[in-house]
């Protein structure tokens, strides 16, 4: 029985480690995503940022942030605690007793990736016009603080949770909205790219540079993505669990289906043609889509939710573009506005969940996201400015940030 119990333990902390490679693989797609949807002459500093962000996030969540959000948490409160420790590692005798199914070590990495995965999300909103160490700045508050508070309020035991009864299980509202939150903020503060919209109200297209590497990046995501839900089930080793996760598996690969042929009909209803980049975000809005609750809906149902998010991103970015919010990637469509969607369809197929509660729970993580977020960007406007000069930003933030570019061949010409 003691052996039995150990495999199991291994099995699980196996099993919790692939999925969060697989969540650290989005790494790639973020960066592979962003990469092609900026302009050529942006491209090394947008890669700049992926890859020091997560660098960032995981020191900034091993030196503070894991502690903020679940060492010795009181349940149900407003406040965490405060440490530099995520505590020490079970014992055999423990995991005997039935007082952990998984490594501690295990855990925070898991739970690692999904902070750098929120803090991904912003690189692409204020992409080709803010100073890079501006926002490495920014990414030091927003994984070491902003987002292990809301973090510990839901995942950490704290009232939206406990009290709330706030759902959400993979991070829908959690990882995205919050991720979207925060983009919002710092793009109402730097503003839009230069020639983005007219005086008249007309809006102009700025094409990426590399459609296949954003292509690319959209599959990697849809890969990753995988282990981001999947691995929220946190189990995997008796047959409950290994159906939950098969579910699970079904429902996100579904969501996703649906969410790029409802935008891929969408966009050829609005514009006449096929547009890929409406498509890929049709993807990635149906896997946010369905991240609050990937368990509970029937295949059918997760492809519909799917669907409903590939249709709603369509429209948001449109929104967007007529407020002036210039998003270059789409990234609060898909995260913000889509994630809200995600948190809020729980209840149709959770009857565990209720509308009030989920209102509660995103409202409550968009106003503290935004709202500290928003201050953290003003504050970094007084004190560096954030934004490039014009100069900067017509020659490229390659050569202002980096001081190379991605494609020399092609823009040295």
């Amino acid at each position: 029985m003691e052996d039995l119990t150990q495999v199991k333990y291994a099995l699980d902390t196996f099993y919790f480690l692939m999925c969060g490679a697989l969540v650290m693989w989005m790494a790639a797609g973020f960066a592979m995503l962003e990469a092609g949807l900026v302009r050529a002459k942006n491209t090394t500093e947008i890669l700049t940022k992926n890859i020091a962000l997560f660098a960032i996030s995981c020191v900034m969540f091993l030196l503070v942030g894991y502690n903020i959000m679940y060492v010795d948490n009181a349940s149900a409160g407003w406040l965490p605690s405060l440490g530099f420790t995520i505590g020490a590692e079970h014992t055999t005798d423990a995991v005997l007793k039935g007082e952990a199914d998984h490594s501690l070590g295990a855990d925070f990495f898991f739970q690692v990736v999904f902070v750098a995965t929120a803090m991904s999300i912003v690189s692409g909103a204020v992409a080709e016009r803010m100073k890079l160490w501006a926002f490495l700045a920014f990414s030091v508050v927003m994984t070491g603080f902003i987002y292990p508070m809301e973090g510990y309020w839901t995942w950490g035991g704290g009232f939206l949770s406990e009290t709330v009864g706030f759902s959400d299980f993979a991070g829908s509202g959690i990882v995205h909205m919050a991720g979207a939150a925060a983009a919002l903020a710092g793009v109402l503060v730097l503003g839009a790219r230069k020639g983005k919209y007219g005086a008249n109200g007309e809006v102009n297209a700025i094409p990426g540079a590399n459609l296949p590497m954003a292509t690319l990046g959209t599959f990697i995501l849809w890969l990753g993505w995988f282990g981001f839900n999947g691995g929220s089930q946190l189990l995997l080793s008796d047959v409950e669990n290994a159906n939950a996760v098969g579910q699970i598996f079904l429902n996100t690969n579904a969501a996703a289906t649906g969410g790029v042929i409802s935008a891929l009909i969408t966009a050829r209803l609005l514009f006449g043609k096929a547009d890929l980049t409406m498509t890929l975000n049709g993807a990635l809005a149906g896997l946010v889509a369905i991240t609050a609750e990937p368990l509970a809906p029937t295949g059918l149902a997760a492809t519909l939710i799917g669907a409903c998010g590939g249709v709603l991103v369509v429209f948001s970015i449109l929104t967007l573009d007529k407020l002036k919010i210039d998003d270059p990637v789409g990234a609060i469509s898909v995260h913000g506005v889509v994630g809200l969607f995600g948190v809020m369809v729980v209840p149709v197929n959770n009857s565990g969940a209720s509308f009030g509660a989920q209102a509660i729970g995103a409202a409550v993580i968009f106003a503290w996201v935004f709202g500290a977020s928003l201050v953290v960007w003003l504050a970094l406007k007084a004190l560096m400015g954030v934004r490039v000069s014009e100069e900067d930003e017509y020659n490229g933030v390659d050569l202002a940030d980096c001081g190379m570019e991605a494609y020399p061949e092609f823009t040295n010409k």
